[in-house]
C-alpha cells in the first residue's frame, strides 16, 4: 500500500514487475540540434557540454557494457533484479529510425532488462520516429520522456531552450495519441517566472492526459552558461522551504493518476549552488513533512 501522500512512480514499477526495478541510464552517443547548429550551438543553458543530467554514466562502453555496468552497481546498492535501460544524454531519438532501432534492441537484448525509457526533445519527433517509438510500446514496457522545463515562451527563449511551447504541446499530443506513457520534465525556479507562473503547467499536464512527470529545481552545474549568470549574480535560486512548499504547491494541483518520477533536482560532483539540494533524501523528507503538516496530497485542489 502506498503510504505517501503523491503517486510514487515505484509503486508503478512493483505493480508492473512485482519486484524491485531500477533505470539505469546510458550514453548511445547522440548530439542535439540545440548544440550541431540545427537551432543552436550553445545548448540550453543549465546543461553542459556533457548533457544535462548525465553524471554516472559510464561512457566510453557499449550500450551493453554500460548497461552491466549499470546493473553490478544496482544489484550491490540497491538489491535490485530487474532493469530498463534509460537512454538518458542528449536528445535520444535524434537519428533515423534505422539507427535508433539498432541501439534500443541492443538494449533489450541484455539479461534482466525489462523496458526501456528513452528521453528527447519535443523538435526530435518526426512522424516516423514516433511510429517507431509507438512499435516498442506494444513490444515492451516503454516510456517517452520530453523536457518542457517551462510552457511560458519568454522563459523557454531567455533559457536558450530553441524551441517554443507550441512546439512541445503539439509533441506531446501527437505521442499520447500514438498510445505511448508519457512522462515531462518540468523545471521550479528558472528566472523571471512568478509563484503562478511556475505552478501553471500543472494544470496544462492534468488536460494533457501525461503518465508521469519529473519535477526539478534549477540548480547549478559546472562548465554551463548557467553558472556564468549565476557567477555574474544575475541567476536567483530559491532556498529549501520556498522550494518544498513550491513542490507542495504543485502536487497539490496536479491530477493523483500522474506517476510523480523526480521532485529534485539533482546535481552530482558538478553541482555549484544551491548546496542544500545536494542532500537529495532531505528534501524529499521535507515534502512529505509539509504535504502532513498540510494534511494534504496529490490532486487535492486540482481543477475539474
Amino acid at each position: 500500500m502506498n503510504a505517501k501522500r503523491y503517486t510514487p512512480f515505484s509503486e508503478e514499477l512493483k505493480r508492473v514487475f512485482g519486484c524491485r526495478v531500477h533505470r539505469i541510464s546510458i550514453d548511445a552517443g547522440f548530439t542535439c540540434p540545440n548544440r550541431d547548429g540545427t537551432v543552436g550551438r550553445d545548448g540550453c543553458v543549465f546543461c553542459s557540454d556533457r548533457g544535462a543530467g548525465s553524471f554516472g554514466i559510464a561512457r566510453g562502453l557499449s550500450i551493453a557494457g554500460q548497461l552491466e555496468h549499470g546493473k553490478e552497481i544496482m544489484v550491490r546498492k540497491y538489491k535490485a533484479k530487474k532493469f530498463i535501460a534509460y537512454f538518458q544524454s542528449y536528445s535520444n531519438t535524434y537519428a533515423a529510425p534505422e539507427q535508433l532501432r539498432a541501439l534500443y534492441d541492443e538494449a533489450l537484448a541484455q539479461p534482466d532488462i525489462v523496458g526501456l525509457i528513452v528521453g528527447t526533445r519535443p523538435d526530435c519527433l518526426a512522424p516516423e520516429i514516433v511510429d517507431l517509438l509507438a512499435e516498442y510500446s506494444r513490444r515492451t514496457y516503454f516510456w517517452l520522456e520530453l523536457g518542457l522545463q517551462s510552457p511560458h515562451d519568454k522563459t523557454l527563449q531567455a533559457i536558450g531552450r530553441g524551441h517554443d511551447s507550441a512546439t512541445f504541446f503539439e509533441a506531446a499530443a501527437r505521442v499520447k495519441a500514438a498510445g505511448l506513457r508519457l512522462c515531462v520534465h518540468v523545471i521550479l525556479g528558472l528566472p523571471g517566472e512568478s509563484r503562478e507562473e511556475m505552478l501553471a503547467s500543472a494544470g496544462m499536464m492534468n488536460a494533457l492526459g501525461i503518465d508521469g512527470i519529473k519535477i526539478h529545481l534549477l540548480h547549478v552545474n559546472r562548465n554551463t552558461r548557467l553558472n556564468d549568470h549565476y557567477q555574474n549574480g544575475a541567476v536567483g535560486l530559491l532556498e529549501k522551504s520556498e522550494y518544498v512548499a513550491l513542490v507542495c504547491d504543485y502536487l497539490e494541483l496536479l491530477d493523483p493518476r500522474i506517476f510523480i518520477q523526480r521532485m529534485t533536482g539533482d546535481g552530482g560532483k558538478d553541482l555549484v549552488a544551491p548546496l542544500w539540494s545536494a542532500a537529495k533524501f532531505e528534501t524529499l523528507n521535507a515534502i512529505d513533512a509539509e504535504l502532513e503538516r498540510r494534511g494534504s496530497r496529490q490532486g487535492l485542489l486540482r481543477g475539474p
